[in-house]
């Protein structure tokens, strides 16, 4: 066993017990679809003419792929910190249950959708009455093809890049969590999740309503390592969930911090450039996506959202800039600070909920950002 995985494992035995009972029921799922796993893997290998054993493939996928933790700095928390400022401040990435934001729902509270989908995901463990708010689980994805705007950019425009010891207390679904997903794993059971991705379809014969990922791209990908120039996934439905269980702490757990280039120059990124100087991993810029206003998408996130664009471009934005992640987190932060400026649109939950569409608009359409 190598020190990194070394690290992990007695990590990953140091965990409360809620947690560590978490991670069991997930795994016992995982290693009973094993066997149909296996076989479903084998004949994808097969048919793509790919000389590998299942085996072979599943060890590069946990030695390549990366736990990856997407976030929008900008976010202002319930204490009015920043994101960027929070992780600076704190040392730790926290779950919605304490940070009472989210890029998803909100509804990390006692019996709130969050909780009832953990206490399905989990038996239960997270319920117990020890369990403090602490102790939950916070979310990512795992980046098999070393996209540059990590695993799940439909949650924000940076993301932490994790070490590899993190897989050892990470559970796995195929599909976001809210749809109560049955092709679950962890790192030592991953199977189910790993034959579900290359067919579409989970070992019970579930349909996932995916096309299936080339296994000759990943196997090529995974081989080739990370790349100098990666390329944006822009997975906005379509990536494998990841739930870390125990702290995420960044001077033991992060390896390197990604960022959107429309922070450059910001207040916001000097905090994140702070941040990975004071815990210790390198900031990478990734190429981010911008987009002309004019040429917002009315029909894939709907009509009201090149308005909003419009109006925000042209209240928060230079003549000839164009939309990107730091306007739109310029508006977010102002629905919360000001919400009378925004009262003609209607409630501020809904107005926040159209800047996330409009998040979404930019990674689906947007391009390379020129600085």
């Amino acid at each position: 066993m190598t020190a990194t995985a070394e690290s992990g494992r007695l990590r990953a035995e140091a965990l409360p017990t809620a947690q560590t009972a978490a991670l069991a029921y997930v795994r016992s799922l995982a290693v009973a679809e094993r066997p149909a796993a296996l076989a479903a893997i084998a004949r994808e290998l097969t048919t793509a003419g790919v000389r590998h054993r299942p085996e072979q493939l599943l060890a590069e996928v946990l030695q390549f792929g990366r736990l990856t933790v997407n976030f929008h700095p900008d976010r202002l928390c319930v204490d009015g910190r920043t994101v960027a400022a929070a992780l600076a401040d704190d040392g730790a990435y926290r779950s919605q249950f304490v940070t009472g934001i989210s890029n998803g729902g909100l509804t990390a509270y006692p019996g709130g959708d969050r909780d009832r989908w953990e206490q399905r995901m989990f038996d239960g463990a997270y319920q117990r009455p020890e369990v403090t708010r602490e102790q939950r689980p916070t979310y990512g994805g795992i980046n098999l093809l070393d996209h540059a705007d990590g695993a799940c950019p439909r949650f924000g425009s940076c993301h932490l890049r994790l070490r590899p010891e993190v897989l050892t207390r990470a559970t796995f679904c195929l599909g976001d969590s809210h749809l109560d997903p049955r092709t679950v794993g962890t790192g030592d059971a991953f199977e189910a999740v790993l034959a579900g991705l290359l067919t579409g379809t989970a070992a019970t014969g579930e349909c996932l309503g995916r096309t299936g990922l080339d296994v000759a791209t990943l196997v090529r990908t995974l081989l080739a390592g990370p790349t100098t120039a990666p390329t944006a996934g822009r997975a906005l439905d379509d990536y494998v969930e990841a739930q870390i269980h125990g702290v995420l702490d960044l001077a033991q757990d992060v390896e390197e911090l990604v960022v959107d280039p429309s922070f450059a120059g910001t207040e916001n990124g000097a905090t994140l450039a702070l941040l990975a100087q004071r815990y210790g991993f390198p900031l990478r810029w990734h190429p981010g996506f911008a987009l002309a206003v004019n040429r917002v998408d009315p029909d894939f996130r709907g009509p009201a959202i090149p308005v909003l664009a419009e109006r925000l471009h042209r209240e928060f934005a230079r003549p000839g800039d164009p939309v990107d992640a730091a306007l739109i987190g310029r508006g977010a932060v102002s629905v919360v600070t000001e919400p009378t400026r925004w009262a003609d649109r209607g409630s501020a939950t809904e107005t926040l909920q159209h800047l996330k569409q409009l998040w979404h608009v930019l990674v689906r359409y947007g391009t390379p950002h020129v600085a």
